[in-house]
């Protein structure tokens, strides 16, 4: 019944799990130092002064990432259930959660949107 939306989510799901790794441009400390994943900043040296700041940085990007992808997973199972509500409710947390993050993950909102415009037009 939402096949778009359930492989729209999906996708999502997979794009959230990757955001650690595939990463995106960040900068961090007074010398503007380029992070971009988490593997990165794991590699930089103990005397770096951003080292601290840029891993703390990605790992609340995973941490994110897995408190997103939760809702994900409860809105995919809502629409493979046929309800778009309970999944909107769902995706709604999701990309508040993504807020820290979202101009650059660009995930959830997209998605939660869509859901919303296919809410409105059915129920």
């Amino acid at each position: 019944m939402y096949e778009a939306l359930i492989h729209q989510t999906e996708e999502a799901l997979a794009r959230t799990a990757g955001w650690a790794e595939t990463g995106w441009t960040a900068v961090f400390g007074p010398r503007g130092i380029a992070v971009n994943s988490l593997k990165e900043a794991m590699t930089l040296p103990r005397t770096s002064v951003s080292r601290l700041e840029a891993q703390n940085y990605w790992r609340q990007v995973v941490l994110t990432a897995e408190d997103t992808s939760a809702y994900g997973r409860k809105a995919l199972e809502a629409l493979r259930a046929g309800d778009i509500r309970k999944a909107a409710d769902a995706l709604y947390f999701a990309q508040y959660m993504e807020k820290p993050f979202a101009e650059y993950a660009e995930t959830w909102l997209p998605l939660y949107e869509a859901v919303m415009e296919e809410a409105a037009q059915c129920c």
